[in-house]
């Protein structure tokens, strides 16, 4: 292994082994697993410490309904709205005495000095009845007062008109009030202040205790062999936090960090094993082997750190999206162990670790293989709803054990949420398909379209090898069907294996057509060394094309690989017969690699085969058969296959399908007689 190809290995591999290690706990945990109504198996509990029992969730919200105060309003005293309608009346040109004026002034002062509110009354909270008293902060000083002493608007103007009208008897006053708009100036100068309200009810639900107890130093928690009940398990999960909290942050800190390094190590080696056993050739692809260590790395790093700040939001991580993310790209044995691997972490951090990694794990193998039915448009959604009812399933089943705990409501929710957000976070496929340039089915769906930029311009500058690459797609098209290999995959590649024949069309005799009968031909005048290096050129033009156009590596290790290390025959053999050095022999080699992948030995040959059977002059079942075996038997002493990973078996299918295609391209025909006239 070459030291490039190491660190390509390596590097991703150390930057998931810093980034665990930093975001790791560094504090201690509790080794005991115990659950309700089962016994203790451990030796007998003894408590090292002071600790306080907490109370449960539960037990508090219980307590705050139970001791909740009512909520009491808090309103504001607006001495501006006071002065400004108190002066516009005084403004008024009333008739009559002066002292029906002030009477005017003097009630509606009376009036605001009690407050007004609107007509609906006394703020209700959290629909509370009304409350009995209010706050009303002026200045800088709150007072209380009973609610019923404020006025609402519309008793506020009935008070004005009694008042006014008891000062000055004989007075139409309700007419003098409303001809000259003095009713309009009693307006609420008490404004409700909602903000202060929910502050202080917030307050008000402090004061319930978290605790409910407390257990003393060298006191019996629980016996070996005695059963957890409600009230022991209550104290464990006291001691458990208790313990936790205060051993991490009085232990040695480089004890953790040594263990977080352990753990982190152990993570990153299993993740290597994993692919190195399921899929080793990954390490050579390095845009797919980085994108499926970044997905894997996020989805631990949230099994991580999503516990840390709220143990229940475990249940509403989205974790198949990770297998969703690497479906399209890689095999199912693949996914199944790089998906394991990854939920690792659960097991080590997370509250009711076996639930939540039981439920997930289940989730992805379960989604691995639903996904490949329903992964089209609104599909994606019966494939949702049937990850949230196996993981509902799942849930139940240690429900129903009571290993687990806590809101079934709230969690189912948060299931439900954990089943659709992949819905959502799918369309990142087609992202990371570009950034990494990966391969996925829907890809190869669209470099196959022949409409594309690409083939359109092979199909104007270079008609012949269009058509040419149109049959080799064909017959590679069935051998890949034969052997099992990949269809989609191998038919792009026969498509794109010599579009570098666009920058030099009329070096090959395929493309004769496209000049006239009498104009020279492109090789006459050279020599067979610049005949075969202008031949050997539409390899490295076919990579930079398909650079150019961003096509992905794989359709790039095509074009590469689709003559290996094979020499132009034609030309190398006439060299040889001018008298040629045998030691040039390289000049006239290409330089490959050789074919590696099934699918890049099935491009070879039937490029070959479908090349050279246009020489044939005898077109019969036994003349397919042996130039079919000819071909391979060509390509195999040349080396071509060393290093390809193609069984024996697989290449006598290959043949087989290749002479059987032969024979139906080149059928005979019934010749029509002449009609007689």
């Amino acid at each position: 292994m070459t030291r490039n190809r190491l660190l390509q290995i390596v590097i991703p591999l150390a930057v998931l082994f810093v980034l665990l290690v930093l975001v790791m706990p560094r504090n201690a945990k509790l080794g005991y697993d115990y659950r309700r109504g089962q016994p203790w198996k451990y030796e007998t509990l003894i408590a090292p410490f002071d600790f306080p029992i907490l109370k449960t969730d539960g037990e508090i919200l219980d307590e705050l309904a139970r001791r909740s105060t009512p909520t009491v309003p808090y309103y504001r005293y607006s001495a501006e709205i006071e002065n400004k309608n108190l002066r516009a009346v005084e403004g008024l040109d009333l008739p009559g005495s002066e002292g029906l004026r002030s009477s005017i002034v003097s009630a509606m002062n009376d009036i605001f000095e009690k407050g007004v509110v609107g007509d609906d009354g006394v703020v209700s909270v959290e629909g509370a009845d009304a409350s009995e008293i209010i706050y009303v902060q002026r200045g800088k000083r709150a007072t209380s007062r009973p609610a019923t002493e404020v006025y609402r608007l519309s008793d506020a103007r009935l008070a004005l008109l009694a008042a006014v009208s008891n000062a000055n008897p004989g007075v139409n006053v309700d007419s003098l009030l409303r001809s000259n708009g003095i009713y309009d100036f009693i307006t609420p100068n008490l404004i409700y202040d909602r903000q202060i309200s929910e502050l202080v009810q917030a307050e008000a639900s402090k004061t319930v205790s978290p605790t409910v107890g407390f257990v003393s130093a060298g006191q019996l928690i629980v016996s070996r062999g005695e059963i957890v009940t409600p009230e022991i398990e209550q104290m464990l999960d006291s001691y458990k936090k208790e313990y936790e909290n205060s051993m991490g942050s009085t232990g040695p800190e480089f004890l953790y960090w040594t263990g977080n390094l352990i753990l982190a190590f152990a993570l990153v080696a299993l993740l290597f094993l994993a692919i190195f056993f399921s899929n080793r050739k990954l390490f050579r692809n390095r845009s797919s082997y980085v994108y499926l260590v970044l997905i894997v790395t996020v989805t631990m790093l949230a099994a991580i750190v999503v516990p840390r700040v709220e143990s229940g939001l475990i249940y509403m991580v989205p974790f198949t999206l990770c297998v969703l993310l690497l479906k399209p790209f890689f095999d199912d044995s693949l996914i199944y162990m790089a998906y394991t691997v990854a939920l690792l972490p659960l097991l080590l951090y997370s509250e009711s670790a076996v639930v939540v990694f039981s439920i997930f794990l289940v989730a992805g193998i379960i989604s691995i293989y639903t996904f490949s039915h329903f992964n089209k448009g609104w599909l994606q959604f019966v494939n949702a709803i049937i990850v949230f009812a196996v993981m509902m399933l799942v849930y139940m089943g240690f429900r129903l054990t009571d290993v687990t705990g806590g809101g079934m409501l709230r969690i189912s929710v948060y299931l439900f949420a954990a089943a659709m957000l992949p819905v959502a976070g799918y369309p990142l496929t087609y992202l990371f398909e570009r950034i990494f340039n990966l391969v996925s089915p829907f890809r190869l769906s669209e470099l196959a379209d022949t409409s594309n930029v690409v083939l359109q311009e092979l199909e104007a500058k270079a008609p012949g090898t269009f058509q040419h690459s149109l049959q080799v797609m064909n017959m590679a098209d069935a051998c890949a069907r034969a052997i099992g290999a990949d269809v989609q995959l191998v038919r792009v590649g026969a498509l794109y294996h010599d579009i570098g024949k666009i920058q030099n069309p009329l070096c090959f005799v395929e493309n004769e057509s496209l000049v006239k009968n009498t104009a020279p031909r492109y090789h006459a005048g050279l020599s067979p060394l610049q005949s075969a290096q202008d031949v050997i050129r539409h390899v490295q033009d076919g990579v930079e094309i398909a650079e150019k156009h961003h096509l992905p590596g794989v359709v790039i290790d095509f074009i590469k690989t689709h003559q290996g290390t094979a020499h132009t025959g034609f030309f190398y053999t006439q060299y040889l017969n001018d008298g040629g050095d045998p030691a040039n022999a390289s000049e006239f080699q290409y330089p490959g690699p050789r074919p590696r992948t099934r699918e890049q030995v099935i491009l070879m040959l039937c490029d070959s085969i479908e090349a050279a059977s246009r020489t044939l002059k005898e077109y019969s079942p036994q003349a397919f058969d042996e130039f079919v075996e000819r071909i391979v038997e060509t390509k195999t002493e040349d080396g071509q296959f060393d290093n390809a990973e193609i069984t024996i078996k697989d290449m006598g299918k290959v043949k087989d399908v290749l002479k059987n295609y032969l024979s139906q391209m080149y059928h005979e025909r019934i010749a029509y007689p002449n009609r007689k006239k």
